[in-house]
């Protein structure tokens, strides 16, 4: 037994001998580097995106317009507008709850209005405006917290924000059921949020968003003062508030199968694990502005097989339709409310 492990041991060396790189050469060869995509990474997937859901408009353009909305149709339609009106609020009161569990002091109906009126810059080129309004106010004089914040803070507060609402999203998957496994997989971002993962995660979004919006020297600068701390505790609070938000969002979608009458062809749980998901790849891929393109995109691809091609992307262009006019409506409000308020303080007293 002993002769044959010394002859298995000899043939293995002979194999690894055989195997080594000559004299001479580096022991790491460093293999040339692929060209990159022109433009980035991010153009491609909108134009992939987009690109899909026109060619299934095209597919389905005689079915699409046998599409008829009744009277009741366009009713449900307005009052989807309403509750994803209201599910923005929502979602400026969760950010609130995020800046509460950060140990920041904020005024609630000031990060509602702030909310509400830089959501609609997320359509601008590159996606990534409203946040840099967002860490831009918050670090100012005007900011709408019991104090200002540093610039690490800031940007914890606002990157925080989508995170939890991707991950909040993410966990209402499994409530339609397996999914093959998928069910099982959409629950692991949750460990994301646990202190020793997010400290680090959250860093590292940090130091990108930082790069993207010109604040590394003031970061470095602040770390350089105060090192950072980190989190502690599970964020359940935020994370609650975030599920709300995009359950109201999902009754605004709601309303849309409503108006073209599919509400009987899935079951409700099936439907809200489709939008969920449809939902977070639209928030969390890059591409277009506002998730244009990907969530019709993941819609189809995740329900197209159990329903109509052509009343599925009926309901998602009307969901995109009802969501834009609920952000221009939102900023519209908070605009008009200024003007109001600056009015009322310049103009003289009877």
């Amino acid at each position: 037994m002993n002769r044959w492990f010394r002859r298995l041991a000899d043939r293995c060396a002979a194999l690894a001998a055989a195997w080594r790189l000559p004299a001479g050469l580096p022991s790491r060869v460093k293999l040339p580097r692929m060209p990159g995509l022109p433009g980035g990474l991010r153009p491609w997937i909108t134009l992939a995106s987009i690109g899909f859901v026109l060619a299934a408009l095209i597919s389905h353009g005689q079915q699409m317009v046998r599409q008829r909305l009744d009277g009741q149709g366009w009713l449900w339609l307005l009052l989807g507008v309403g509750v994803s009106l209201l599910s923005l609020m929502m979602n400026g009161l969760a950010w609130g709850v995020v800046l509460r569990w950060l140990g920041l002091r904020p005024d609630w109906a000031a990060v509602v209005e702030l909310h509400l009126a830089t959501n609609l810059r997320k359509f601008l080129p590159g996606g990534i405006w409203h946040l840099a309004s967002r860490v831009q106010q918050l670090r100012s004089e005007g900011a709408p917290l019991a104090a200002p914040t540093g610039t690490a803070q800031a940007l914890v507060a606002v990157l925080l924000d989508p995170l939890l609402a991707a991950v909040a999203a993410l966990a209402l998957v499994p409530f339609g059921g397996w999914q093959g496994g998928l069910g099982l997989v959409c629950l692991v971002p949750l460990a994301l949020l646990l202190p020793h993962c997010l400290d680090p995660l959250l860093l590292s979004l940090e130091r990108r968003r930082a790069r993207d919006l010109g604040l590394e020297g003031d970061l470095e600068r602040e770390a350089a003062a105060v090192p950072p701390s980190g989190l502690r505790g599970y964020p359940w609070a935020p994370l609650l508030a975030e599920m709300a938000f995009v359950l109201l969002r999902f009754a605004g979608f709601r309303c849309c199968i409503q108006a073209f009458d599919l509400q009987g062809s899935l079951d409700g749980p099936v439907w809200l694990a489709g939008f969920a998901l449809a939902w977070t790849a639209g928030l969390v891929v890059p591409g277009a502005p506002g998730g244009l393109g990907v969530f019709e995109a993941v819609l189809l691809l995740r329900l197209g097989g159990a329903l109509p091609e052509a009343s599925l992307l009926a309901v998602a262009l009307s969901y995109r339709l009802v969501v834009t006019l609920s952000d221009l409506l939102a900023a519209s409000l908070v605009a008009l409310d200024g003007a109001v308020a600056r009015a009322l303080a310049t103009d003289p007293e009877p």
